[in-house]
């Protein structure tokens, strides 16, 4: 049996307006074969961050060779360029804005091509609506089996945004907030793996600078090992630190945002 191709859609545009069904109307105009899942399409309006971070999520457990697109593009109708990241595992599709390389990233990228082959756009490009008339037909036309470079010139500077990489200092980490998931737990861009290479381990306390707030919190392997409505740290299912309260919102109770800048320590500090 021959596999359909695979390919996912990620955005801010919300379920109201017709933006979403637009896309997978043009996808299955070009290839009727497609097979079209929604990751997302309840991204906050402009996040880049928290898109970022729900299609690296995701991305992970879909079959090798699926094409992800995602639209979560303020720029639009700028000089930001539309591209195609290849990497070992998946194709990605969307603006160059930093939205597509946490995901790519994880997955090793092999090459970033820009869209500029008007043969696979719509013939009408309007100034607002690329997810649409470039991103969609890109997608689709992939799924064809048109290989990425012909879509336009490989390009070796994408964007990479500060919340793509947390920096590992002598002693200490810096990251910031990258997603605040339903339940209210504060998810930093500070992988397990980047704790790790910082000598940071679980069981231990952490000393965390969380914007202008100060604390001395656990790393915890589970939510109860402090009491309710106690804040802690912990390794969540993402794989990446997360600033919890057992039972509780975290981001209501530690008035938190995406965003927001996070430093760690386990060594013993004076605040």
């Amino acid at each position: 049996m021959v596999q359909k191709p695979l390919i996912t859609l990620l955005s801010d545009f919300g379920f109201k307006d017709p933006y979403v069904a637009e896309m997978k109307a043009v996808i299955l105009s070009i290839c009727p074969d497609a097979y079209i899942i929604d990751i997302s399409h309840e991204i906050e309006k402009f996040n880049i961050r928290m898109g970022a971070f729900v299609l690296a999520q995701a991305a992970t457990y879909f079959p090798e060779g699926t094409i992800h697109v995602a639209v979560v593009d303020p720029g639009v109708g700028t000089t930001r360029r539309p591209i195609i990241i290849e990497t070992e595992r998946s194709i990605y599709v969307g603006p160059d804005n930093g939205l597509l390389i946490l995901a790519a990233q994880n997955e090793g990228i092999k090459h970033v091509y820009e869209i500029s082959n008007r043969k696979y756009m719509l013939k009408r490009i309007s100034r607002t609506f690329h997810g649409r008339d470039i991103f969609s037909p890109a997608a689709a036309y992939l799924a064809m089996g048109i290989e990425p470079s012909k879509f336009g010139q490989e390009i070796w500077d994408p964007v990479k945004p500060s919340f793509s990489s947390p920096e590992v200092l002598e002693g200490e980490v810096r990251g910031e907030v990258i997603h605040i998931d339903g339940f209210g737990n504060i998810i930093t861009n500070i992988s397990e793996k980047t704790l790790k290479a910082a000598g940071i381990s679980e069981g231990r306390n952490l000393h965390v600078q969380l914007g202008d707030k100060r604390m001395v919190l656990k790393l915890c392997s589970s939510y109860d090992e402090v009491q309710r409505m106690t804040p802690l740290s912990i390794i969540g299912g993402t794989g990446f630190l997360e600033i919890s309260v057992n039972r509780g919102n975290a981001s209501k109770i530690l008035n938190v945002k995406i965003g927001t800048p996070v430093t760690l320590t386990q060594s013993p500090m004076e605040f």
